[in-house]
């Protein structure tokens, strides 16, 4: 990735006492900020195209030192008794050349595990580990404040689907390699790339799970991520001629599906929330012409004056507190799944960074952080959307869920529903609410060939902040249904 050196060099100077590259421990939102915001006075990069030359081969079988039995975890340290599941974790290789593995944790399910489909999870940043979302969203467990025992997550996505959270790419968390050149050239091909020979290799070690039904899930950045390594399935499933992967659709939560569209909806989702004022709206749609070069120092300059506006808010989710670890107001939440603790970022770094943990998870010693901006720098290549991968996947029966929790500022609903009207799809069920537990749960509407989903109260980590509501989402979409509807009730 070509960073506009003004923009960057803006960005990264400090304001009232805080940089702006770092509010405590790197976290997607703060990655993800600084990537799109680095791009708004870029040129546009072309669709990324998966040329004849980087063509993943149907025989990329590559040698393994992992097996299922060895990956097999006999307990977590501070796990909760009773737990009635298979888990395991390992490194599959992905080039066995150069020496470079993916780390991935995977969960079955409790119930039906030989019947119930395959979810391959990624999180976002870029460069952002998807423990995270098996330890602080739709995992089986979360960390406790002490940052060294777990408790259960009633509404871990495990009771619908064996999912595998996969860390992507190499350099993300315990996932590595041995060539260090590897890590100046990541980029959207790459990953792609990797993700898929991971998900053919990691087949091999599991073979039972060849034919099953497989559903390719992200957030974030994710939006690139997933419609890529599912456009890469279905090249490879029409070439060979065969079903290599049982690819049946993909979901991508809070997504950047399209820059234009997905710094637009950010701005306008800033002004709308009254987290900006009048005249830094105006500057913003003035200056920052998405990708027309039309003036970057005034545009760095209101995008500096908006942060500054906003205060030091967590733009995950706008009305949550932020984590005071270190003071007496700090609030401590744990043990139960249905209350998002602000501060399990810090739990979870302490507890994947126990020594006994990282054994137990067979992870090879490392210190283990949430995002690994470092690659960053050596990012080569970025779509400007993925709107076409979409349509293609679309076009072939590969069934589309994207959904938002409506209080993330940073990859918001404005910037999803912005995306898909650029599709201008033809409405199948009009938009209407939906229910959990009796309550609205957000709201759906049904395209042909996508659905749009909104998670009510749900901030960019939409399973942490809703889980009943998210797992009634996922649930409905792996059944090829949409969300139950409201039905208001009649109490006279």
């Amino acid at each position: 990735m070509k960073v506009v050196a003004c923009t960057w060099m803006l960005l990264s100077m400090c304001l009232l006492g805080h940089c702006l590259l770092v509010y405590g421990e790197d976290n997607e939102a703060q990655v993800l900020d600084d990537f799109l915001n680095s791009r708004l006075s870029e040129k546009p990069s072309p669709v990324i195209r998966f040329s004849a030359r980087f063509d993943v081969n149907t025989d990329s079988i590559q040698p393994q030192d992992g097996s299922m039995e060895t990956d097999k975890i006999s307990a977590l340290p501070g796990q909760p008794d009773g737990v009635d599941f298979n888990h395991y974790s390992g490194y599959v290789t992905v080039d066995s050349e150069a020496g470079r593995a993916l780390f991935y944790y995977f969960a079955e399910s409790p119930e039906n595990s030989s019947t119930n489909p395959l979810v391959l999870w990624f999180n976002g940043g870029p460069a952002c580990s998807s423990l995270v979302g098996a330890m602080a969203e739709l995992g089986p467990f979360r960390v406790n404040s002490d940052g060294k025992t777990l408790f259960r997550n009633n509404y871990a996505w495990n009771n619908v689907a064996n999912v595998i959270f996969v860390e992507s790419p190499a350099g993300v968390g315990f996932s590595y390699s041995n060539t260090t050149s590897d890590y100046q050239s990541m980029g959207d091909k790459s990953t792609a790339k990797d993700a898929y020979t991971f998900i053919i290799n990691w087949l091999e070690r599991f073979p039972q799970y060849k034919t099953r039904d497989l559903y390719v899930a992200g957030e974030t950045y994710g939006g690139h991520y997933v419609p890529q390594v599912a456009k890469i399935i279905l090249h490879k499933n029409k070439k060979s001629n065969q079903t290599l992967i049982n690819l049946k659709g993909i979901a991508v939560g809070n997504g950047v599906i399209d820059d234009r569209t997905a710094l637009l909806g950010r701005y306008d989702y800033f002004w709308t929330h009254a987290l900006n004022s009048d005249e830094t709206n105006k500057g913003i749609h003035t200056y920052c012409h998405y990708f027309d070069d039309r003036d970057p120092e005034q545009c760095a300059n209101f995008i500096i004056k908006s942060s500054t506006e906003r205060g030091h808010i967590d733009e995950y989710n706008i009305y949550t507190p932020r984590c005071q670890l270190n003071s007496s107001s700090s609030i401590k939440i744990s043990s139960d799944s249905t209350n998002f603790d602000p501060c399990s970022n810090h739990y979870m770094l302490s507890y994947l960074n126990r020594a006994a943990v990282q054994t137990a998870l067979h992870a090879k010693a490392s210190a283990w952080e949430i995002c690994n901006r470092s690659i960053l720098s050596g990012w080569t290549d970025t779509a400007v959307t993925s709107l076409p991968i979409i349509k293609n996947l679309m076009s072939n029966g590969i069934r589309i869920l994207l959904y938002s929790g409506d209080l993330d500022s940073t990859c918001p609903v404005t910037s999803t529903r912005y995306a898909i009207n650029k599709l201008k799809l033809h409405i199948k069920s009009a938009w209407r609410p939906w229910s959990t537990d009796k309550e609205v749960g957000g709201y759906v509407v049904e395209y042909d060939g996508l659905t749009f989903v909104t998670v009510r109260g749900a901030g960019r980590l939409v399973p942490s902040y809703q889980p009943a509501r998210a797992l009634t989402m996922i649930s409905s979409f792996l059944e090829g249904a949409l969300p139950p509807p409201f039905l208001i009730q009649n109490n006279s």
